[in-house]
């Protein structure tokens, strides 16, 4: 069971008087829906309880779970607004395909997630209640206190001795202004602790709906994300260091075998032909270059020098520099300064998409430009590299973005390819930093 999200990110803080009537919406609906759901789960719970015994008891339990499932469902769909969160509906045990009816009766009663709603719905009026309570009585003193001067007029006064109005009690006159000053400063302060006061009873209410009906399920999807993340960061390194012994074995390997066979051939024509000794002596000087090429290559494919040293600007312009075609390059300066370096790891997966991304626009994209950007944005580092090629590119699994999208999410990340048949094409990486 894992949690679903209706959106990826949180909605934008309304304002105060828009989040008070969402609030005190809330508050007041949650106690007709507390009654209704304790009254009908109870109701159901004590009719199955009762007739556990004969077999009517054992569906009328698994109605009753799924009453309260429906019943979590509002309250989930309600709360979302107050908690500022996307909807979040954990994934219910499901029946088997072809099960039959007792196997899909039984099925409520093995799911968890089933007897939180239930708990839910029978505990919830207690908490509705106090917050309803409190949330009218705010409500009421406010409004009847701030306009209390419109009507002071029409409310009756007290004639015997012995009665006095709350003017008088504190000692400041039966004087209408007196009445009305008091009147008004109760009904002003209650009207400024409106907000806070409901949006308190509001969070107490939801914060509990959240502990029983997302809680578990969110926690059982925070394990499945950090799962994959293992799995894609086992999947990346795999990839990887096959990438690195393809690229030792096809590379460097193979001009140091010619080298040893080149110094070996001089070795055996120097005594008789000292000319041709020599120009296989300037053969092998030329192979060891090429070699050092190579390798100062695959390093900067795994861990650039100039990356730990200068930051992610200066190993991106490095990238760009060495570029088939022209590369269009925005990357925020702060990111290379002391205080604007990021994560090395958060780094070197910037890094490497970058890097891998361009090697697969110069391959097969056909393109004549391209662009690079690097931003903060928030808790979050964008990470974008476009193409003006023929398009076509995807994620699917043998092809070079795949690994891409491995690395990316065993940092916590998301990676997005638009790329339609005759371009353009961009991927967008996301990193959590």
């Amino acid at each position: 069971m894992t949690a679903v999200a209706a959106s990826d990110r949180p909605t934008l803080t309304p304002s105060i008087p828009r989040q008070l009537l969402v609030d005190s919406g809330y508050v007041l609906l949650g106690l007709p829906l507390g009654v209704a759901s304790f009254v009908v789960l109870i109701v159901g719970l004590s009719v199955s309880i009762g007739l556990v015994v004969t077999v009517i008891g054992l569906p009328i339990l698994s109605g009753t779970l799924y009453a309260a499932r429906g019943l979590a469902d509002i309250e989930r769909l309600r709360m979302a607004a107050v908690l500022r969160q996307p909807r979040v509906r954990p994934r219910y045990r499901l029946p088997e395909t072809g099960a039959s009816a007792w196997r899909r009766i039984f099925v409520p009663m093995r799911d968890a997630q089933s007897w939180l709603d239930l708990a839910h719905g029978i505990i919830r009026l207690v908490v509705a209640l106090g917050t309803f309570v409190v949330t009218v009585v705010w409500w009421g003193v406010a409004l009847a206190g701030s306009l209390y001067w419109a009507y002071d007029w029409a409310l009756p006064r007290a004639s015997g001795d012995g009665d006095q109005d709350l003017a008088q009690l504190l000692g400041l006159g039966d004087s209408t202004t007196a009445r009305i000053g008091l009147h008004t400063a109760l009904g002003v302060f209650f009207l400024i602790t409106l907000p806070i006061v409901v949006r308190g009873c509001a969070l107490l209410q939801a914060s509990l709906a959240k502990a029983l009906l997302t809680g578990v399920a969110e926690m059982r999807d925070r394990i499945t994300v950090l799962e994959e993340q293992k799995r894609a960061a086992v999947s990346a390194e795999a990839a990887a260091l096959r990438r690195l012994e393809r690229d030792i074995h096809d590379g460097p390997q193979q001009r140091l075998v010619r080298l040893a066979m080149d110094l070996s051939r001089a070795r055996m024509q120097l005594s008789d032909d000292p000319g041709a000794a020599g120009q296989t002596l300037d053969e092998a000087v030329a192979q060891t270059r090429d070699t050092l090429a190579e390798l100062r290559a695959l390093s900067r494919g795994i861990a650039p020098p100039i990356l730990v040293d200068r930051g992610l600007p200066s190993a991106l312009a490095a990238i760009a520099a060495r570029g088939l075609i022209p590369i269009e390059l925005q990357v925020d300066p702060q990111l290379g300064t002391r205080g604007g370096r990021l994560d090395p790891a958060v780094e070197n997966t910037a890094y490497f998409v970058v890097s891998e991304a361009l090697t697969n626009v110069a391959k097969h994209s056909r393109a004549t430009e391209a662009m690079v950007s690097v931003v903060r944005q928030g808790d979050r580092l964008q990470v974008r590299v476009g193409d003006d090629g023929q398009g076509g590119a995807h994620l699917a699994k043998g092809h070079g973005l795949a690994g891409i999208a491995d690395r990316v999410r065993a940092a916590g990340g998301e990676l997005h390819v638009v790329s339609p048949a005759g371009g353009p094409t961009e991927i967008r990486a996301e990193l959590p930093l």
